[in-house]
């Protein structure tokens, strides 16, 4: 994750903290806008596009929970922090009903919001990159036609690829030479993330591997408790 330019609204009522925590995230190359409470982060969020919204929950004139209403109203997918002293299971379960993507109590160590923020700006992205409409690549000496499911390996017959053999193959492939993370390929294909689907996509690996053994240049590495890479080497 590149934080650079990574614009983020930070909601927060407490005047220091909300300075000190605005200085840190700038110092790790975020690009920071500060409101002192719920109503003034709502006109804030209205006038630019934010790629994360950290929300404290308890601030006057309008509370977090609300302000993630309502930002939410207004952009479905931008992810939500909420920052809060309640440590009350009803309060988490508000706040993820409200539309959090994750929660930190206070006081937290700001290495883990940093952690928090890559993860979530990883996956931003992947699944933004997962919802292109883009059904043709190359890798290597292969050709993929993912709307026909065919794969072809230079001037050879093209292999019919099973269903989901050929979105696992896709994932892979709009992922070339970087991490496809393994909940990804769950969601978006198996529609669950269990321990009987990740197996299941294990095998669909082990086959697609198979298929790509004609071109030595082609591999799919596992990266450890993280997903798979399709590396092309280059000669």
């Amino acid at each position: 994750m590149e934080a650079a330019n990574k614009k983020i609204l930070l909601v927060e009522d407490d005047p220091n903290f909300g300075i000190v925590l605005k200085d840190y995230l700038s110092m790790n190359d975020f690009d920071v806008t500060l409101a002192k409470n719920g109503m003034e982060g709502f006109e804030k969020f209205k006038k630019d596009n934010f790629d994360v919204c950290i929300l404290d929950v308890m601030m006057p004139y309008k509370d977090g929970f609300t302000l993630a209403k309502e930002i939410r109203e207004k952009n479905e997918h931008v992810p939500i922090i909420f920052l809060t002293a309640k440590t009350m299971k009803e309060d988490v379960l508000k706040g993820y009903k409200a539309g959090a993507d994750d929660y930190l109590n206070k006081p937290f160590d700001s290495e883990v919001l940093l952690m928090k923020l890559k993860a979530i700006l990883q996956r931003k992205a992947s699944n933004t990159l997962a919802d292109s409409k883009q059904f043709e690549f190359n890798v290597g000496g292969f050709h993929l036609n993912s709307k026909l499911r065919f794969l072809k390996f230079n001037d050879e017959e093209p292999i019919k690829l099973s269903p989901k053999e050929n979105e696992l193959l896709r994932l892979l492939a709009l992922h070339e030479n970087d991490l496809m993370p393994r909940e990804l390929a769950l969601t978006k294909i198996w529609r669950d993330d269990n321990y009987f689907t990740s197996r299941s996509m294990d095998v669909y690996i082990a086959k697609l591997r198979k298929y790509l053994k004609k071109d030595d240049t082609v591999e799919i590495l596992n990266i450890h408790g993280e997903g798979f890479r399709l590396v092309v080497k280059t000669t």
